[in-house]
């Protein structure tokens, strides 16, 4: 397992998405121990002190007027934690989970949170030692923070609650100890400052946004697959036509689309003798809606970058050495809005890949490929029902794509009286970017086998490459056949940028 080191406020999505796709541990940079020094130290001596500071020596949410002697201090914190493990739900992935605690670690090492060395060596060692602690999917309104998932990461830090040690789900005290782990008791505000923050919304948001672009490229190339597969004009994709709109992403896809297609025989034979004036939107607008969902992409994650780098809990130890004030960084609206955005593109990147999928499989629209692209329709029903299948799939995303962070609730007993509802909306991202990538791999089919109809025709290179490796796991549908499982195949070669590898195109990055 690869260790990335991170200097707090510095990282990047290239260093998430390191710690997303190839679990990679994370140590803080040593530069950041001194900050976070500092301020446990005058966490410490407010505790001690006379004077009430929120959720150091008082209670916490609507209970903050309660003031907390200094020898209940940690008892407090124990009580917070435990209280507070009220999620309910599936366990959520590995992958997310362990994000999540990288993000903690950076919101941490910002040197404004006030807890010990100690707690943060312990997430450190976690990681590095694959000590998962098992989080519930469901609970948190996206503030005052992702308050019960988090509870449930730091009860394991406490050896309470559940985590998964080499494949197995262990209590967390001997989740710990089979990794060579110890506990530790939570010192003046610690637990608060563990549950306090956005990491869970922001580590399904941020796992939706690297999803949802690795899905995005493959559009490009499926798109690509199917403008020839139907014979579609590649006029449209002319340079000029972008630059005199201007937006970057609609200049990168027509781009890619052009490189993809270049050099194709079933192109070149239709320049000239061709009836049709102008290709269906989902054909010559390809361009201007995958390429505003780029730029959609790049907006939200630039918002989850900073948000990645932020101290979010509450309350903080500012740089005045007087002043530990409660604000409200954990509240994730900047969280909940950029999931809503992912969601909007994700939604439309289906949507008109679905249209082209419907084209293709119709005889009036297809320019002369087969009636749902089986050789011998009426016997076999072809791609009728896979076309069908991303309809629905298709439909399901519209609605999983409305807004969530304007359905705000009071919670609390109304201290906490508006709340982002990113967690909603951040989760919903894993489920809509699944069925975009089963649409794209239904399209991948329906396209390829468009383009074998079109023989002696070939296809650009970039797209025989693609041809060539679908066909290695599943073959030209010549007969009706179990479909399901070359359906999920499809979809696997997507979600692991398989399309993209073999095409070896240059691709728009997310960042620029």
């Amino acid at each position: 397992m690869s260790t990335l080191t991170l200097t707090p406020g510095t990282a990047t999505l290239a260093d998430l998405a390191h710690i997303y796709h190839d679990a990679a541990a994370v140590r803080l940079a040593p530069s950041s121990h001194a900050a976070i020094h500092a301020a446990a130290a005058r966490i410490k001596a407010a505790a001690n002190g006379e004077a009430a500071v929120y959720g150091v020596n008082t209670g916490f949410g609507k209970l903050a007027s309660v003031k907390i002697a200094a020898e209940d201090t940690a008892t407090l914190q124990r009580n917070l934690i435990l209280s507070h493990c009220c999620g309910v739900g599936d366990p959520i992935p590995r992958a997310q989970t362990r994000l999540m605690m990288a993000l903690k670690l950076l919101s941490l090492g910002r040197g404004a949170s006030g807890v010990r060395m100690d707690l943060v060596v312990l997430i450190e060692e976690m990681l590095a030692q694959d000590v998962t602690p098992v989080i519930p999917v469901q609970g948190s309104v996206g503030a005052s923070g992702d308050l019960a998932p988090l509870a449930h990461m730091a009860a394991v830090m406490m050896g309470h609650a559940e985590a998964t040690f080499q494949g197995e789900t262990l209590p967390g005290a001997e989740a710990l100890n089979r990794a060579g782990l110890a506990p530790v008791e939570f010192g003046a505000k610690e637990g608060l400052a563990l549950i306090n923050g956005t990491q869970f919304s922001t580590a399904f948001a941020l796992a939706g946004l690297f999803d949802a672009w690795r899905a995005m490229q493959s559009a490009l190339v499926t798109s690509a697959m199917s403008t020839d597969a139907i014979m579609g004009s590649t006029a449209p994709l002319q340079p000029e036509i972008h630059a005199l709109r201007g937006h970057a992403g609609q200049i990168e896809a027509a781009a890619c689309m052009r490189s993809l297609l270049d050099g194709s025989e079933i192109r070149e034979s239709h320049r000239t003798g061709d009836t049709r004036v102008q290709d269906p939107y989902c054909i010559r607008c390809q361009p201007q809606v995958t390429g505003a969902a780029i730029d959609m992409l790049r907006m939200a994650g630039r918002t989850l970058e900073i948000e990645a780098n932020a101290a979010t809990d509450n309350p903080l130890v500012l740089s005045d050495p007087d002043l530990i004030v409660s604000g409200g960084n954990f509240h994730a609206e900047p969280v909940g809005f950029a999931a809503d955005m992912i969601a909007l593109a994700v939604a439309e990147i289906g949507a008109i890949a679905q249209r082209r999928i419907a084209l293709i499989v119709d005889p009036t629209l297809s320019f002369d490929l087969p009636p749902f692209l089986t050789p011998a329709p009426g016997l076999n029903s072809g791609l009728m029902i896979a076309e069908v299948t991303t309809a629905a799939l298709m439909s399901e995303n519209k609605h999983l794509a409305n807004p969530c962070v304007t359905d705000s609730t009071p919670t609390s007993a109304n201290q906490e009286d508006h709340v982002s509802m990113a967690a909603h909306g951040a989760v919903r991202l894993g489920r809509m970017v699944a069925n975009l990538e089963r649409i794209l791999g239904v399209e991948l089919l329906c396209a390829a086998q468009g383009i074998e109809f079109r023989a002696p025709l070939r296809t650009s290179p970039p797209l025989a490459a693609v041809l060539s490796h679908l066909r290695k796991s599943v073959p030209t549908l010549t007969e009706d056949r179990y479909m399901a499982p070359d359906l999920e195949v499809a979809a696997t070669l997507v979600r692991d940028a398989a399309l993209t590898g073999a095409a070896q195109t240059l691709m728009p990055e997310l960042c620029v």
